[in-house]
């Protein structure tokens, strides 16, 4: 496994040090489901209400309040914008994604006898819960250090014919192509330790982060209604990982003067795929207390993704001044390992405004520590103890209201979510805002919402215990437009 040093895998969140480490854990463990436009146009505060689609993730106990079947779809437009300042200069970038939030069908089965069980229900969908679509552009100009410091230091103490010999696997990703593009060099007279071809300082950084895929979930939902007071449900979830990642970091000496530097530029790509399924259950009630007040309890197991894939390779190329340009290119990296999520527990109340209005709180507690990697070749006793020291547990709040005006209902929301990070170590808050509304017939509605999202977080391009760089402040901002078309039959 890859060396991760202790300041690389606190901050590295969107790019990626290629090896499986908390950053991962962190990134398929904090789901951020998309739904309905009703439901985000709400903030997702549906714990205690249902009769959405979007609940089968939450709650599920949210079918149990259909009377009637229903199929609905929701298509998805987003806008991720970042915004970067590192050593006074900022960088700006922005993408656009069309996906689908949601997808799904509840089917209603009204029950002829004389049971306090009134309906049965079963549903399917599909719904996203995170959107990895991202770009991440960062500039400044270091005056202290640059990368090949940190592969000087991984070097050391390393001969260099071990690290000169193919196929041993002793810094494939890194050291190999640094040394076959002379970008470091063992010091005259000793052959174990190392010296860098670049400056100390007076370098432009720039790194451009190129992000794509997601994390869907399709979920399978059955639930009842018992004597339209108590509302049970239970999800079987079968999650999805596709995640994409291409970083390219550039480094060109600000110096000019030929005899004394001969270095001129680095470029240093690193490409990552990681694949994989999973499943889960999550369980869930409803109490009609009165007609006012329902309360809500959800219970989410860990999601047990067994078979995800990573697949990197990196290329670096020199230039200088007076030699000719050298690459290396590595060869592709496979590994397979299982990843454990955080269990969950949502506690709901709703308070119900006669047919007017309505007003509905979530309460979401998750432990990000208890995320766990595993391989059958590999214990992972140093990630996993990363992930207890680094992250931590945290509330997520959801707060909605809708009210209704003869067929048109309007609809606001704000939403939470905790920092996952232990001891203040970065910031990681997210903040979300919402907005929407809907016509609805008997038979169809057309519901419309708007999401705004944001985060800030500290980036650190490099680093190591002795080499220290300057964070990145990065701000993400995230817009989503939704629209839902519904049918009851």
């Amino acid at each position: 496994m890859k060396k991760i040093t202790i300041i690389i895998s606190i901050f590295l969140f969107i790019g990626h040090s290629y090896g499986q480490n908390s950053v991962d854990a962190l990134r398929y463990s904090r789901t951020h489901i998309g739904g309905t436009a009703r439901y985000m146009g709400m903030s997702g505060a549906f714990g205690a209400l249902g009769a959405d689609i979007s609940t089968f993730s939450v709650n599920p106990a949210g079918i149990g309040l259909y009377k009637s079947s229903e199929f609905v779809i929701t298509p998805c437009i987003n806008v991720s914008n970042t915004n970067s300042v590192y050593n006074g200069t900022s960088g700006e970038e922005s993408k656009y994604n069309f996906n689908l939030s949601n997808l799904g069908v509840v089917i209603s089965k009204k029950l002829q006898n004389d049971s306090k069980w009134k309906i049965f229900q079963f549903g399917a969908s599909i719904s996203r819960h995170n959107n990895f679509h991202q770009r991440v552009l960062i500039n400044g100009v270091n005056s202290d250090n640059s990368i090949t410091n940190t592969w000087v230091e991984y070097a050391n103490g390393t001969s260099w014919e071990n690290i000169e010999e193919e196929g041993n696997g002793i810094g494939t990703f890194d050291l190999k192509p640094a040394w076959w593009t002379y970008l470091i060099d063992t010091i005259s007279g000793d052959p174990n330790h190392y010296q860098s071809a670049a400056p100390d300082g007076d370098i432009n950084q720039i790194k451009y982060i190129n992000t794509t895929g997601y994390n869907n979930e399709v979920n399978l939902t059955m639930g009842a209604n018992y004597n339209d007071r108590l509302y049970i449900g239970a999800t079987l979830g079968f999650p999805s990982i596709s995640y994409s990642s291409t970083s390219t970091y550039t480094e060109t000496a600000l110096k000019s003067d030929i005899a004394d530097n001969q270095f001129r530029e680095l470029t240093y790509q690193e490409s990552l795929t990681t694949t994989g399924t999973g499943i889960n259950l999550k369980l869930g009630m409803i109490f009609r207390a009165t007609d006012w007040l329902r309360l809500g309890g959800a219970f989410h197991t860990p999601t047990f993704y067994t078979n995800l894939t990573d697949n990197w390779e990196t290329y670096l190329r020199s230039d200088w001044d007076i030699y000719e340009s050298e690459s290396k290119q590595s060869p592709i990296g496979t590994y397979f390992y299982e990843l454990n999520t955080p269990l969950k527990a949502i506690g709901s109340v709703a308070i119900i405004i006669g047919q007017y209005g309505l007003i509905s709180a979530d309460y979401e507690y998750v432990d990000y520590s208890t995320a766990k990697l595993r391989a059958d070749d590999y214990n992972f006793f140093s990630e996993n103890n990363d992930i207890k020291d680094k992250y931590t547990s945290t509330a997520n709040l959801r707060l909605g209201t809708e009210w209704r005006f003869l067929n048109f209902s309007f609809r606001g929301g704000y939403a939470i979510y905790g920092s996952p990070f232990n001891n203040n170590i970065n910031d990681g808050e997210i903040t979300s805002m919402s907005l929407g509304m809907g016509y609805r017939e008997k038979n169809y509605f057309v519901d419309i919402a708007w999401v705004s999202s944001k985060m800030s977080e500290d980036y650190y391009l490099y680093g190591t215990d002795n080499i220290k760089v300057n964070p990145a402040a990065v701000d993400y901002k995230t817009n989503n437009f939704l629209v839902t078309v519904g049918y009851k039959f």
